[in-house]
């Protein structure tokens, strides 16, 4: 396997304290855009809602944005909430979006919800498309509607009726599934499709996860093998410390997250520094975020690109998805993530070095 693993880039769009949203997702544009330049093999959007530092609620949208904006990378989504849409109305967004850039489009389907529940109910507001149960048909719906010859529905009448995703593009794009559980992995075996299990969220059973997909894998037409790659949280700096101090924001958060607390907008680097030594070294939220920093891949170039070739190594993968997760400091443009581009660069460069 070659040693030097392709890099890809996953983006929740975060949005920092007094910061807008317009200005995040600027600055996730000129990211996707330095992402392009640097060789960067794909850049996905997440999906979540009505969470005040996340601005990814809509990855279509935010993948024709950032298609018009690059000329090479791969662009899509990590993934579209499935349950949160009708499948022809996924088909059709990205047939358009193939249509627009043809071959560089990815469209990865995840199962959860990417919100809180009063959140679910209203975008779940049309009824059978809520169905968790119907994941797998609806997922094989959108292959179908996607694909050249289409889907063919028989009527209540008998009649047969055909619908096809317009614009119908030349191309398809690649269907991905992506998961935290086996569930998504067992069901991309089974129907011969690529698959991304959630690192960077989750981290639990990843190993056996993979070798469940992989071994259960069913080949199709597109994908005679299994495909998969891994993701991951990552900050590089030009010191270990200055790594660590802009990963504490995302770590902070994080450890709030699981632990309940109420989220609002992603501190800077001094706001975090501030916090942190106002808390107890032994509480429960500094446990949380010295267990997770662990996971995470967190230092000097040099660091970090030797942590991204191990674990390329370890789990028999060709690619890597970075989740760049630095904060900004507070002299830093609003319109701008200096310390995720910085991440990107410095991997980029020690990689190639």
């Amino acid at each position: 396997m070659n040693t030097t693993p392709r890099l890809s880039v996953l983006d929740l769009v975060p949005v920092r304290s007094g910061q807008t949203s317009a200005q995040a997702l600027s600055a996730s544009l000129d990211l996707a855009a330095l992402a392009d330049r640097l060789g960067y093999e794909r850049y996905w959007f997440a999906e979540h809602h009505n969470m005040a530092a996340v601005a990814a609620s809509s990855p279509p949208v935010m993948i024709a944005a950032a298609a018009a904006r690059t000329s090479r990378i791969r662009v899509g989504s990590g993934g579209v909430m499935l349950p949160n849409h009708a499948p022809l109305v996924v088909a059709e967004q990205f047939a358009a979006l193939e249509a627009v850039a043809p071959g560089r489009i990815d469209l990865g389907i995840g199962r959860a919800p990417g919100s809180d529940p009063v959140v679910t109910s209203l975008l779940r507001a049309t009824g059978p498309t809520a169905d968790v149960d119907r994941f797998p048909q609806h997922v094989t719906d959108i292959l179908s509607l996607m694909g050249p010859d289409g889907a063919r529905l028989r009527l209540v009448s008998g009649d047969i009726y055909d619908v096809r995703a317009t614009p119908a593009a030349a191309s398809v794009p690649t269907v991905w599934l992506l998961g935290s559980s086996d569930y998504s992995a067992r069901l991309a075996a089974e129907l011969g499709l690529p698959y991304v299990f959630a690192n960077h969220f989750s981290g639990q059973g990843m190993d056996q996860i993979l070798a469940l997909y992989r071994e259960g894998y069913r080949p199709s037409e597109e994908h005679p093998e299994p495909r998969t790659f891994v993701t991951v949280n990552a900050v590089a700096a030009p010191t270990s410390d200055e790594a660590h101090d802009r990963a504490l924001p995302q770590l902070r958060q994080m450890a709030r997250l699981r632990s309940g607390q109420k989220l609002g907008a992603l501190e800077t680097v001094e706001e975090a520094l501030r916090a942190q030594a106002d808390e107890p070294a032994d509480g429960m939220l500094a446990q949380s975020i010295e267990a997770m920093r662990a996971r995470w891949l967190i230092g000097d170039a040099e660091h970090v690109a030797a942590e991204v070739r191990g674990l390329a190594e370890r789990h028999g993968v060709e690619e890597v998805m970075l989740v760049p997760v630095a904060g900004s400091r507070d002299d830093e443009p609003l319109d701008a993530t200096f310390g995720r581009a910085q991440t990107l660069e410095l991997v980029a460069g020690a990689l190639s070095a």
